[in-house]
């Protein structure tokens, strides 16, 4: 097509642009048209593979090594694409989602890389969070894969409501909540002498990483925010509006252990804020102090328990192994059920 910014005309210009914009579109349909039509027959392969090899039995005999021989007579007709690896998790496809689930798996154009990644998640919830929201949130693979790996499910503190049909305010806002969060994008070591303002800078630098961990909904609305009495002056580290929540939310950052007086800090600049800033059809602001350690204690027995409007989350600037997740999990777990503190084991010695 000739260079649009080359005609004379702007009417012209206008015209070319908008056939462009239609073209493009197009050619993008045609893209997602023709992933999702993959990623079905990738499941119907995965199917008669099933079908044929198994009997219909996941747990059957392999049999008369049928994959490798159907490897070798697609890769010689169609190319690449159709490895015995792959094979398998055509397969494997079919048995994570069988037939009564096939339309779930396949209602949205997720790529066959996000499918892949999807089903090697054991936990049925887990799976579906992520198909889910790779779909509402429009998550590159590479994306999706981090959030796999730093168990982005298992770390939102959604309390399990026993009716869960009509949950709290506590309980909507703490299934947008992640504890730990895990920041080791910024390239931070663990560094017990952090500044927070260090940490503030990092995070407003790599701000579109930083609202990805902070999760759906997210958007920036500034940095030291100065809120004014007659008397006194206050600022604001980082301040957030969650559209899901219809909410404003307030991070203070903090690179020590969460102190009691930290709590009393945020709670004067939530009621601060929602005095002088909060819109008529606003609901409450949340407070969230990002911290490098918590205390079971000051948790269990401070404001934090029960006040619809405060948290404290710990943030970790590195990717902790699988095991130490696992264990900080159950330990958060504790936190927030009824169970009253214990002492560490590493206190005992």
């Amino acid at each position: 097509m000739a260079e649009i910014n080359d005609l004379s005309s702007s009417h012209s210009k206008d015209f070319f642009i908008e056939i462009r914009d239609i073209l493009q579109q197009a050619r993008h349909n045609a893209a997602q048209s023709v992933n999702s039509l993959m990623v079905e027959a990738y499941w119907t392969i995965g199917q008669r593979i099933v079908e044929e090899e198994q009997g219909g039995s996941a747990q059957a005999a392999y049999g008369k090594g049928l994959l490798k021989e159907l490897s070798k007579s697609l890769s010689q007709e169609f190319g690449k694409g159709f490895s015995l690896a792959n094979l398998k998790n055509f397969r494997q496809f079919y048995l994570t989602y069988p037939a009564g689930r096939k339309s779930y798996a396949l209602r949205s154009l997720l790529s066959w890389t996000h499918h892949r990644l999807i089903m090697r998640v054991d936990d049925p919830e887990a799976r579906a969070y992520y198909l889910t929201t790779s779909a509402d949130q429009n998550w590159s693979t590479r994306v999706l894969e981090r959030q796999i790996n730093t168990q982005t499910f298992e770390r939102l503190l959604s309390t399990q409501s026993e009716n869960p049909a009509s949950p709290s305010p506590r309980e909507q806002i703490l299934t947008q909540l992640k504890d730990p969060y895990v920041l080791e994008f910024l390239g931070l070591s663990e560094d017990p002498s952090l500044l927070e303002k260090e940490l503030e800078t990092a995070l407003i630098n790599d701000l579109q990483k930083f609202l990805l961990e902070l999760g759906g909904g997210f958007s920036f609305v500034a940095r030291q925010m100065r809120l004014s009495t007659e008397t006194s002056h206050f600022y604001l580290d980082l301040v957030f509006y969650n559209y899901l929540l219809k909410c404003f939310v307030i991070l203070d950052l903090k690179t020590t252990k969460l102190a009691h007086q930290d709590i009393g800090q945020m709670d004067m600049y939530v009621r601060m804020f929602d005095d002088l800033k909060r819109g008529e059809d606003d609901n409450p602001t949340i407070g969230i102090i990002l911290c490098a350690d918590k205390d079971e204690t000051i948790v269990q027995y401070s404001v934090l328990k029960e006040n619809e409007q405060l948290f404290a989350s710990k943030y970790r600037t590195i990717l902790p192994s699988e095991e130490t997740l696992k264990a900080e999990l159950q330990r958060e777990r504790r936190l927030f059920s009824n169970e009253k503190p214990q002492q560490d084991a590493n206190d005992e010695k």
